[in-house]
């Protein structure tokens, strides 16, 4: 169904080239837009999985956190160990309430010693982190700064992005950053992005360069098959990759997530007795890739439960048809009874009760 426009729901500095590029639909995420699908979900993930594309993912929103107290902000929103993180390093950090919930997943950047920014997952975390900075009177200016990520991901992009910024994108390690030049700027360039295929991402510092970055890379990669796309369902779950409001939220903590390696902080976070008390009794459920019988299912906008014996044991969050390996790819949240690899399970779907599996690991 189309996006009722309103400002509300803002477009982008790309939007210009993704309608262009033959968008099908779209999502609203952090108040913007974000394209869900092209050619088809299937064609999308093939092309994804074999050359380059182009995602508008700026509804990844930047917030800003600059100042003296920004490092002990950023120590107390997140259990992750802020301490070690160097100066061109990205890191990925759970951030959670006082109960150990989980409030967002962000990607940190750490611009210099008392500056990051957080690029978001969908919620607005910016309004948490001024709570907590202005209950406790901390010297912190926190904004959305004008910066729109565009990601560049395949196994073509790195060949991709060298034409654009030169070899020293070959140079970058993963969830490390750069600062390289274009068109008299210079934007921070990471290795990363939310696929297991390969890429980068360009944090585009000014929207009036977002067409102009957009149509250079389109030119540049013209013998490569790039095309414009974005974060594919297929793929993300058949790689295991987690989307907040969808697979976790704050009922969730990170050890239910699979997150307990990045609870690592030894400083006194918001939300580290709850998180402690879970560590000393273990979590009562967790993610697992779970897979389901029988022809293709569609995406849930609903939870579909997970039963054994008849009784409630879990639930699944995102499900897709997987035309590699040939089966309903799922994530699942699962009870601590019922969450070993092997285990037969039984799904609700709107095609009535099928039979699911619980997996040993991802498919990719």
């Amino acid at each position: 169904m189309p996006v009722f426009p309103s400002r509300r729901v803002r477009e982008t500095p790309f939007t210009p080239g993704v309608r262009a590029a033959g968008a099908k639909a779209f999502t609203v995420y952090n108040h913007m837009l974000l394209p869900t699908v092209f050619e088809s979900l299937e064609a999308d993930c093939a092309h994804l999985k074999r050359h380059v594309q182009l995602w508008d993912v700026a509804c990844e929103r930047q917030v800003s956190i600059k100042g003296p107290d920004a490092e002990r902000l950023m120590r107390l929103i997140s259990p992750r160990d802020i301490g070690r993180m160097q100066a061109d390093q990205c890191y990925y950090v759970p951030c959670v309430d006082a109960a150990g919930g989980m409030l967002n997943d962000p990607v940190a950047v750490r611009r210099g010693p008392d500056h990051f920014w957080l690029s978001l997952a969908d919620s607005d975390l910016l309004l948490w982190a001024l709570g907590v900075a202005t209950a406790l009177g901390l010297d912190v200016e926190i904004t959305e700064p004008d910066v729109s990520p565009l990601a560049v991901q395949g196994p073509k992009a790195e060949a991709l992005m060298e034409r654009v910024f030169g070899p020293e994108v070959h140079d970058i390690r993963f969830f490390r950053y750069r600062e390289l030049p274009f068109e008299g700027r210079t934007f921070v360039v990471a290795r990363s992005g939310w696929s297991k295929q390969g890429g980068f991402e360009i944090y585009v510092e000014g929207a009036e360069y977002g067409m102009p970055l957009w149509d250079a890379l389109f030119a540049a990669g013209e013998d490569l098959n790039v095309r414009a796309g974005c974060p594919n369902q297929i793929e993300r779950i058949e790689s295991g990759l987690l989307s907040y409001g969808s697979d976790m939220r704050r009922e969730n903590t990170p050890y239910e997530c699979g997150l307990g390696r990045f609870c690592n902080s030894p400083d006194e976070f918001i939300g580290r007795a709850a998180l402690a008390r879970e560590v000393a009794n273990g979590p009562k459920r967790i993610i697992r890739p779970v897979e389901i019988a029988g022809e293709p299912l569609g995406t849930p906008t609903n939870v579909w439960p997970l039963f054994a014996d008849g009784r409630q044991v879990g639930q699944v969050t995102s499900v897709a048809f997987s035309p590699d390996f040939g089966v309903n790819v799922a994530i699942g949240m699962v009870d601590r009874s019922h969450w070993d690899a092997g285990t037969q399970l039984e799904i609700v779907t709107p095609d009535g009760m099928r039979q699911a599996l619980v997996r040993d690991r991802f498919w990719n």
